[in-house]
């Protein structure tokens, strides 16, 4: 099982301030944060180590210990959840710069008729998805969607709302995303079983909120098909898939990115794809072995090794180093080159992801968790649908996916210690789900789609906004039915 134990509270016997004043301490502590965030624009890292100490001080901890919680939290969650990150952002650098995604891309529009197309871009982003920060999936796949409408000359909200929902449905839903990793380690959820679950969820939410979805908006707002990807023309943004000016015929004319592997060999599809899907297929193994009660055997000791997290995510960043490294031509000082250039862009989600961790720590040893899980368990509100509105409320009010995680899984890190571990993971999915509910003006998202579709504020409303709300609410309805019969 992959998770840091909860530290106990700072008192044993139970919280030393009354329940009025720690709630309020909640209170504060969670509008302090969001106030910073919102109305000051302070990075959401100083928001949380700010919001923390607030809620410690009012709680009633010392002036002198108001961040030893927090440090300890901080320390926990990067030591497990940062190494996660960190190899993850270099299995997507390496399937990047090889071309790795672009072949996966290719090859699917390829052999993808015009009807067809939404649900070919779905696909495509939720294979690509998997590995994939949400903002870079959205750089990779956007030009690509933009080249894909103007070639069939439709919509491109057509193809491009199942490729966002695709992106979103695996950035709040499945592991080793930033958001489900950390809900996880703050849940003492079991990281394979979640990511069965999670895949499980995100499939039906996928084609409710993207291929489904997308033919009523074209309808609501009706795009030209675009002749340029910010600023750039069709032509400049051809590959060697097919010229710009291209007859259209076929989906895989110019379907690409370009990329910096000129000289070099392309990986195949198949071995793109298998480096992509190994680290699921190996946590996957290692769940299945421990439900079926074989750990103790030969062949069960070994999955359950190799399907360890950092296990698995190890022994996939070797095998990218080589399929798209020295297998394609690239030199040892190159791969060196690469991987370091890997880690600059998680920097700033590595510190808001240790943030939280510490907020949570925060909440639960000066008890406010302990207390606000009790009201809730206390008000009759199942654990998957109080941890989805805590989730969705943080959400709106913040515009951050990754806070509304933190914040909901610090919050109800108590109730989850009494559920058995399906049920645990999913409250993991069902904090996820709310996590990107009704992205607007307050998240980064909301404007990167806007500029790159050339939408007005409206218009991104209409199906940016509402494709986000109808996900979060659909994979709500499959959690809730999953944690009806399981």
């Amino acid at each position: 099982m992959f998770h840091s134990a909860l530290l106990p509270l700072a008192a044993d016997a139970g919280p030393a301030a009354s329940t009025p004043q720690l709630v309020l301490a909640a209170l504060i502590g969670i509008f302090v944060i969001v106030g910073l965030i919102v109305w000051l624009k302070m990075h959401p890292f100083l928001a949380l180590v700010l919001g923390s100490g607030v809620l410690a001080i009012i709680a009633g901890t010392g002036l002198t210990d108001a961040f030893t919680s927090f440090s300890t939290g901080l320390g926990t969650t990067v030591a497990g959840v940062g190494v996660l990150i960190a190899l993850g952002a270099i299995i997507g650098k390496l399937l990047i710069d090889s071309g790795g995604a672009d072949r996966i891309v290719d090859t699917i529009l390829d052999k993808t008729p015009v009807k067809r197309l939404p649900w070919a871009m779905a696909l495509i982003a939720f294979v690509i998805g998997i590995p994939l920060f949400f903002e870079v999936g959205v750089v990779l796949l956007i030009p690509v969607v933009m080249i894909v409408a103007r070639r069939m000359r439709v919509n491109p909200i057509l193809v491009g709302i199942p490729a966002l929902a695709g992106l979103s449905a695996l950035h709040g839903l499945v592991p080793p995303h930033p958001g489900p990793l950390l809900a996880i380690d703050a849940l003492g959820a079991d990281l394979g079983l979640t990511l069965g679950l999670g895949l499980l969820v995100a499939v039906p939410t996928v084609i409710v909120s993207g291929p489904l979805l997308a033919i009523p908006l074209t309808r609501w707002v009706r795009l030209a098909p675009p002749v340029s990807v910010l600023g750039v023309s069709d032509a400049t943004a051809g590959t060697a898939g097919g010229d710009a000016a291209g007859d259209g015929g076929r989906a895989g004319d110019g379907g690409s990115l370009p990329n910096a592997t000129a000289g070099l060999r392309k990986p195949s599809f198949g071995v793109s794809v298998l480096v992509v899907l190994l680290p699921v297929i190996l946590m996957l193994a290692r769940s299945l072995v421990e439900i079926a009660g074989a750990t103790e055997t030969g062949y069960g000791t070994v999955l359950e090794f190799l399907g360890t997290p950092l296990v698995a995510l190890l022994i996939t960043s070797l095998f990218a180093l080589v399929a798209f490294g020295t297998a394609v031509g690239r030199t040892r000082q190159q791969l060196g080159d690469l991987v370091g250039s890997s880690f600059a862009p998680i920097a700033g989600i590595l510190l808001i992801v240790g943030a939280g961790g510490g907020f949570k720590q925060t909440l639960v040893d000066s008890g406010v968790g302990e207390v606000i899980a009790s009201g809730i368990a206390d008000a009759g509100i199942t654990p998957l649908l109080a941890g989805w509105i805590v989730a969705a409320l943080i959400r709106i009010a913040t515009g951050s996916a990754t806070v509304a995680t933190i914040t909901a899984a610090g919050i109800m890190a108590p109730l989850a210690a009494g559920l058995d571990p399906t049920q645990a993971a999913l409250l993991v999915l069902a904090i996820g789900a709310g996590s990107v509910f009704l992205s607007h003006v307050n998240d980064a998202g909301f404007w990167l789609v806007k500029e790159y579709f050339g939408m007005t504020v409206g218009q991104t409303f209409k199906t940016w906004s509402l494709m986000e709300s109808v996900l979060s609410v659909v994979a709500l309805l499959v959690v809730l039915v999953l944690g009806a019969f399981i």
